[in-house]
């Protein structure tokens, strides 16, 4: 009996990971696409540099509620997989498995790809051939439509490098992003130093406005500009998918939450403000690698090319994080058998969830093909109503007694969770109402979930509706 309990142990998910890491892969997985390539889409929207700032503050706020309500989510289960465990726990296996099958697609597949799309746009400052402007191929239109062409090449190149090197133990990839981590934390605190005391920029940007190319109101494009927004601030819910891999996680997880969460709102503030100090809105406008126009603006084009560099080397950190995260979300799920049985296969040596980690680099591959602000909008609305549908489970566990609550969420409750509720359903009927087509097929992932769990999942013999 005892061999038997020490094989398993052998098999299985390691604690591993302690604080820095763990807030490594928060920071990792926030600071990525969307601040290095949504702010140039946001000036067209909004047309005002004020605008774009509250939005990014509001941003802040909403991500640091639902990482305070998480915190108390993941402090009573100290398990991987995130909102797959929350909504099974709360709600029943069904959602269980929809927010497993929406991560999947959205949560993890589809950011992996805008990330490494967006690398692809910074390389190519200096290689133009891997910008997505310049795809060979097109077919199709708008949500609809599909790119290939060097862009997709490259992005498809860096994802298999990390699918790769994630098969090879959690330990050597955690090495690999704690350095990845700490350069781009030292590139994004250089650049926003750097731009202030010695670039070439102006404050006069501030009141320039542009000539805005939505049609919508502004309250209404606010709120739509919100998902761009969340798509930059989601990742702070990165440390709850590796629980399980975690030393202490009643202690670690919710500090490296709030830790991470804290570290990026600072981190985007200040670059959201040298990108308008360095650029008048109406040159921004649509520009997807804004921090190289940026850089450019301040430094000149040979400098701005070193930058060009090393953002291109800090988006590589979100593509490892997420390459790590995801799959251990498909794992849970699959021990639960909720899954396909072969993700929850721990490799007996390496101990990773090799087969979930291959799945994955494939589907994300397979994504780069869509165009990057289709994708945006897909995975803010996909991964805004789950979260919500998450810190809304706290109102259900909160009834029992044994329940472990957090000071600052317990602080004027129901503030914290309500607020992140209400804000977060504003923003999807938003999105629903002004952005059918790419809200309508997130709605349509999420269906689809629901289906398969019935027609397929819920029918085999043995599928649990506990965890």
């Amino acid at each position: 009996m005892a061999t038997q309990n020490d094989s398993t142990k052998t098999t299985g998910l390691l604690r591993q990971l302690g604080f820095v890491s763990a807030t490594a892969l928060v920071v990792s997985n926030m600071v990525g696409t969307g601040i290095f390539a949504t702010t140039g889409f946001m000036a067209g929207d909004l047309g005002s540099a004020k605008l774009i700032l509250l939005a990014w503050f509001v941003g802040a706020v909403f991500a640091l509620c639902g990482a305070l309500s998480y915190s108390e989510l993941g402090m009573n289960f100290p398990s991987s997989g995130g909102e797959y465990v929350y909504l099974t726990r709360a709600f029943g296996p069904t959602w269980g498995f929809m927010t497993g099958w929406v991560s999947f697609f959205a949560g993890f597949s589809a950011p992996i790809a805008a990330a490494a799309l967006a690398f692809a746009d910074y390389v190519g400052y200096f290689f133009p051939a891997f910008k997505q402007a310049n795809a060979q191929f097109s077919v199709g239109s708008g949500v609809f439509s599909f790119r290939f062409g060097g862009a997709q090449f490259l992005a498809s190149a860096l994802i298999a490098a990390f699918t790769v090197l994630n098969c090879f133990g959690v330990g050597r990839t955690a090495r690999v992003q704690n350095v990845l981590t700490a350069t781009k934390l030292i590139v994004i605190a250089s650049f926003i130093v750097f731009g202030f005391a010695a670039g070439n920029g102006s404050w006069e940007h501030f009141s320039q406005p542009a000539v805005r190319t939505s049609t919508e109101s502004i309250p209404v494009q606010f709120m739509i500009s919100l998902l761009w927004v969340m798509v930059g601030y989601s990742g702070w819910n990165a440390a709850t998918y590796v629980a399980e891999e975690l030393k202490r996680p009643e202690r670690t997880l919710p500090l490296a939450l709030a830790t991470g969460t804290a570290v990026v709102t600072a981190l985007y503030l200040g670059l959201n403000l040298i990108f308008i100090y360095s650029t008048p809105l109406e040159q921004m406008k649509g520009v997807l690698a804004i921090g190289s126009l940026a850089a450019s603006n301040l430094f000149g084009t040979q400098i701005a090319g070193t930058f060009a560099a090393l953002m291109a080397v800090s988006i590589t950190s979100t593509v490892n994080a997420m390459v790590t995260i995801g799959p251990r979300v498909y794992y849970a799920m699959a021990k639960n058998r909720a899954f396909f049985s072969a993700a929850a296969a721990v490799h007996p040596k390496w101990h990773t969830p090799v087969a979930a980690i291959i799945a994955q680099g494939v589907c994300s591959v397979l994504m780069t093909l869509t165009p990057f602000p289709q994708l945006v909008i897909y995975i803010g609305f996909s991964l805004t109503f789950f979260t919500v549908m998450s810190v809304a489970s706290l109102f259900v566990f909160r009834r029992n007694p044994h329940w472990q609550k957090m000071r600052p969420v317990s602080f004027v409750f129901p503030l914290i969770p309500g607020a992140y509720i209400l804000v977060g359903a504003a923003m999807i009927v938003y999105g629903v109402i002004w952005q059918p087509k790419a809200s309508l097929t997130a709605l349509a992932t999420i269906a689809a979930g629901a289906a398969v769990y019935h027609f397929g999942v819920a029918g085999k013999s043995g599928v649990r509706s506990e965890l």
